[in-house]
C-alpha cells in the first residue's frame, strides 16, 4: 500500500492517533487535532472532511505497515486454515496492541458514511489481498517484492468471507462481545467452515 500522506497531513493523522490512543474515538475532536498538529483548523478541513475520514487515513497508515511486515516475515503454517490464521494473528496483534485506537478504528471504517465508501472499500481489498498471499502461501516474489495476486473467482470469494467474518468479530470485540483470545478462536472455527465445508 503507497503512503500517499505529505508531511503536514501526516502530521494531522499522527496527533489524531496519539489523542485517540489516549482517549479513543471520542477524544478526537477536529479542534483539539489541528491545534496538536500545529495547523489551523481550515486547513484540516480541506484534507479531512470528517473525524471518521481523518481515522480512515490513520489505518491506511497502519495497513501499509502491516503490509510491510507481512513482506519480511512471510506467512507460516502447513495448510489454508493455518496460513490465515497466521495472518489473522498477525493483524490482530498489530491492530489490538492499542486498544483505545483500536476501537476508534473499527468505529470509523464502521460509520456507513457514504463520502467514504472508496476508502473504506480500499481497506477491506488490502486485507483481502493478503488471505489471498496466505491462502497460497507465498508472499514475496523472486525480485524480492510484495506479491500483487490476480485471485480467481474462488480465491476472490474465500478471501471476502473470510475477512467478513473476522471484521464481523472485530466489531464484537470494539462493543465487549468478544476478547481478544475469542476473536481469533471464533476466526479459526469460522475458517473452518468456509475452507473445509466437508470436516
Amino acid at each position: 500500500m503507497q503512503d500517499p500522506l505529505e508531511e503536514r497531513s501526516r502530521r494531522i493523522v499522527e496527533t489524531a492517533v496519539e489523542l485517540a490512543e489516549q482517549g479513543g474515538f471520542e477524544a478526537v475532536r477536529l479542534r483539539d487535532v489541528a491545534q496538536d498538529a500545529g495547523v489551523a483548523l481550515g486547513t484540516l478541513y480541506r484534507r479531512f472532511r470528517s473525524k471518521e475520514d481523518l481515522l480512515i487515513a490513520a489505518l491506511a497508515v497502519e495497513t501499509g505497515n502491516l503490509e510491510k511486515r507481512f513482506a519480511q516475515r512471510g506467512v507460516r503454517g502447513a495448510d489454508e486454515i493455518e496460513r490465515v490464521m497466521d495472518f489473522f494473528g498477525l493483524v490482530n496483534r498489530g491492530l489490538l496492541r492499542r486498544q483505545n485506537l483500536a476501537r476508534a478504528l473499527i468505529r470509523a471504517v464502521s460509520s456507513g458514511e457514504p463520502g467514504l465508501a472508496q476508502k473504506m472499500a480500499s481497506y477491506h481489498q488490502h486485507i483481502e489481498r493478503m488471505l489471498v498471499m496466505a491462502l497460497r502461501g507465498k508472499v514475496i516474489s523472486e525480485e524480492g517484492e510484495l506479491i500483487d495476486p490476480e485471485p480467481d473467482v474462488n480465491e476472490k470469494q474465500l478471501a471476502e468471507t473470510l475477512n467478513q467474518c473476522w471484521f464481523a468479530l472485530l466489531v464484537g470485540w470494539a462493543g465487549g462481545v468478544n476478547d481478544q483470545a475469542e476473536v481469533l478462536k471464533k476466526t479459526r472455527a469460522s475458517a473452518k467452515l468456509i475452507l473445509n465445508p466437508s470436516d
